[in-house]
C-alpha cells in the first residue's frame, strides 16, 4: 500500500517573485545557525502592516522588520524555515497578510469563509463578528483503506478545545492535524487602548496556566519602555512566583502522565503534590494562580508569609515530590509506555525551533533564564537542565523532573537573598507614560514567551502574547510516526502544551 500527502501553495514560483517584501537577514541568520522565534504583524491605522521578523543569535534577539501596503504580499519563510509555518498562516487569518509560496495556508485561529476581511486588518481593531467556517478540510494523505476520523473538540475529562483530524489507514497516525480556533478569543485586540496596568492584567489571562509568565513577560517589556528599575527584592519575589508556576505545570504533566498509563495511585500521589503547590502559592499572594503578584514596576504584594515559614514548606514539598518521582521512574510498566513514544528527532526539534522541555528533550538546549537572563535570574546560580537526545515523551519527562529540582533550587535562593535584603522602601517602582516598541521575554513552564508591547503615551497600540505552546504545536505533528491511537494521551501530555495559548 502506497500513501502519498498532498499540498497546495499560495503563489506560484513566478508570483513569489511578486512578493512585496522578503526577509533576507533573517534567513541568512538562521542558515548560520540562529533559532527562529517568531513572525508578528503590527497593523498601521494608516493601512498595511510592518512585519517583525525574531531570531535568537546566541541567546541575543535580532528583529528584522518590513513595511507591508494594503493588499500587499511577501515571500513565505516556510520553505526554509518550516518553523515559520504557523505564524504566516495567523498572519493570513487575523491580518489578512499572504505568505507567496507557503505549502499550505489552511485556516489555523480564525476559519471563516473566503472573502471576509481579516479582522485585525485595520489598525488592530475588529471589524467582523467571528463565523467560523466548519466544513471538512481537504485531506492530505491518500492511499487505499485510508480514513478521517475527527477526534475533539470535546472529549471525555477536562481538556481544552482542539480537534485532532488523524488520517490514517488503520491503527498508525502517519498524518495528524490540529484545529485550535474554538478557543481564540480575540485577545490581541483586547488590549488596543488599554493603560500598561490593565495590559497586565489581561495578559495575566492568555494562558491561565502560564499566568505569571505572561504578566512577567508583559511588564519586562513595558519597563524597557520606560527604562524602569524594578527593585531587587521585587524581582526576587517574581522569581519564587514564577517557578512555584513551573513545578505546577510540571506536576500537571506527569498525573497525566500517570493518568494515561492507568497508574490510579500515581495519578492520585502527583495530583495532590500539584494541589498543595497551588494551595502555597494562594496562600502566597490570594490566588492559586499567581493572579495580581506581577505588575508593571515590581510586584503588586509582598510574599504573605514570612521566609521562615515559607522555606520549611518548600523544603516539606521538594522531598516529598522528589522521593515520590523516584518511585515512579522506578515503575517498569510506567516507564515503559513512555519510552520510544512520540519521538521527535532532533532534526525536526531544530527545523521547528523547539522551544522549553520539549526542545531540550531533543537536543534543543536554550533556556532563556541563562542564555538571556532577565530580572532577578541575573542575580542567581542555576542547575543546568541536561538536554537529551531520545526525544521522546520518557526524554520530556526526565526533563521537567530536573526542571522541577532546579525551580526549588532557585525558590531558596531567592528567599534567602529577601531575608538578607530585608523589606524595600517600595515594592514597585514608578512607570511613566511610555511610548514605542518592545519586547519582554521569560521561560515560561512551557518554553521561551515573548511579549511584543507597543504603546504611545501609556496607551497601548499593540500587543502579541506569544506563547511557547504556540510556537512548539506545530512541530506536534511530526512526533507521530510509528505510534497508534493509544499512544496519543502519552504525546500530548508530553508537549505540556496550552491550547488557550495557541489560539489566544
Amino acid at each position: 500500500m502506497t500513501l502519498e500527502k498532498t499540498g497546495r501553495s499560495i503563489g506560484e514560483p513566478g508570483e513569489v517573485a511578486q512578493a512585496t517584501a522578503t526577509f533576507p537577514a533573517t534567513l541568512r541568520r538562521v542558515r548560520d545557525g540562529a533559532r527562529f522565534c517568531g513572525l508578528f504583524p503590527v497593523p498601521r491605522a494608516s493601512g498595511g502592516s510592518q512585519l517583525l521578523s525574531v531570531v535568537s543569535v546566541d541567546g541575543t534577539l535580532v528583529v528584522e522588520e518590513v513595511t507591508i501596503p494594503p493588499q500587499g504580499r511577501f515571500a513565505s519563510l516556510t520553505p526554509e524555515i518550516p518553523a515559520a509555518s504557523w505564524y504566516e498562516r495567523r498572519a493570513r487569518d487575523l491580518f489578512g497578510v499572504d505568505a507567496l509560496g507557503h505549502p499550505r495556508l489552511d485556516p489555523l485561529v480564525f476559519p471563516v469563509p473566503p472573502g471576509t476581511p481579516a479582522p485585525l486588518a485595520a489598525g488592530g481593531e475588529p471589524t467582523v463578528a467571528m463565523e467560523p467556517d466548519l466544513s471538512p478540510l481537504p485531506v492530505h494523505l491518500h492511499g487505499q483503506g485510508v480514513f478521517t476520523i475527527p477526534y475533539g473538540p470535546v472529549r471525555s475529562g477536562v481538556f481544552e478545545s482542539i480537534e485532532y483530524l488523524v488520517e490514517t489507514p488503520g491503527e498508525d497516525i502517519p498524518q495528524l492535524r490540529t484545529r485550535v480556533f474554538y478557543k481564540h478569543r480575540g485577545v490581541d485586540s483586547r488590549f488596543v487602548g488599554l493603560g500598561t496596568e490593565d495590559g497586565a492584567l489581561l495578559a495575566e489571562r492568555v494562558e491561565g496556566v502560564a499566568s505569571v509568565a505572561h504578566a512577567l513577560a508583559f511588564s519586562e517589556a513595558v519597563e524597557r519602555l520606560g527604562e524602569v528599575a524594578v527593585p531587587l527584592q521585587s524581582q526576587l519575589v517574581r522569581v519564587v512566583h514564577a517557578e512555584l508556576e513551573r513545578v505546577a505545570n510540571h506536576l500537571d504533566t506527569v498525573a497525566r502522565h500517570t493518568e494515561a498509563a492507568g497508574q490510579a495511585v500515581a495519578y492520585a500521589v502527583f495530583s495532590h503534590h500539584k494541589e498543595r503547590v497551588q494551595r502555597l502559592r494562594a496562600r502566597l499572594c490570594g490566588s492559586r494562580f499567581g493572579r495580581g503578584v506581577v505588575v508593571p514596576g515590581g510586584v503588586g504584594r509582598a510574599l504573605e508569609l514570612g521566609p521562615d515559614e515559607l522555606l520549611a514548606a518548600v523544603a516539606a514539598l521538594e522531598v516529598a515530590i522528589d522521593r515520590d518521582l523516584r518511585r515512579l521512574m522506578d515503575t517498569p510498566s510506567f516507564v515503559d509506555r513512555l519510552r520510544g513514544t512520540g519521538v521527535l528527532r532532533a532534526g525536526d526539534a531544530r527545523r521547528f525551533a523547539a522551544v522549553g522541555p520539549v526542545g531540550r528533550a531533543s537536543w534543543e538546549s536554550e533556556d532563556v533564564r541563562t542564555t538571556r537572563p532577565y530580572g532577578g535570574y541575573g542575580r542567581l546560580s542555576h542547575l543546568v537542565t541536561e538536554r537529551r537526545e531520545g526525544g521522546d515523551a520518557l526524554a520530556r519527562q526526565l526533563v521537567r523532573i530536573d526542571e522541577i529540582g532546579g525551580a526549588f533550587h532557585l525558590v531558596r535562593q531567592a528567599l534567602d537573598m529577601l531575608d538578607e535584603l530585608g523589606e524595600p522602601a517600595r515594592w514597585r517602582a514608578g512607570v511613566p507614560p511610555v511610548s514605542g516598541r518592545a519586547i519582554g521575554w521569560v521561560e515560561a513552564p512551557q518554553g521561551e514567551l515573548l511579549s511584543i508591547v507597543e504603546a504611545d503615551g501609556g496607551r497601548l497600540t499593540h500587543v502579541t502574547q506569544r506563547s511557547a505552546s504556540f510556537h512548539n504545536l506545530a512541530a506536534y505533528p511530526s512526533a507521530y510516526g510509528k505510534d497508534i491511537f493509544t499512544d496519543v494521551a502519552f504525546i500530548e501530555a508530553s508537549f505540556g502544551l496550552s491550547i488557550a495559548g495557541v489560539a489566544c
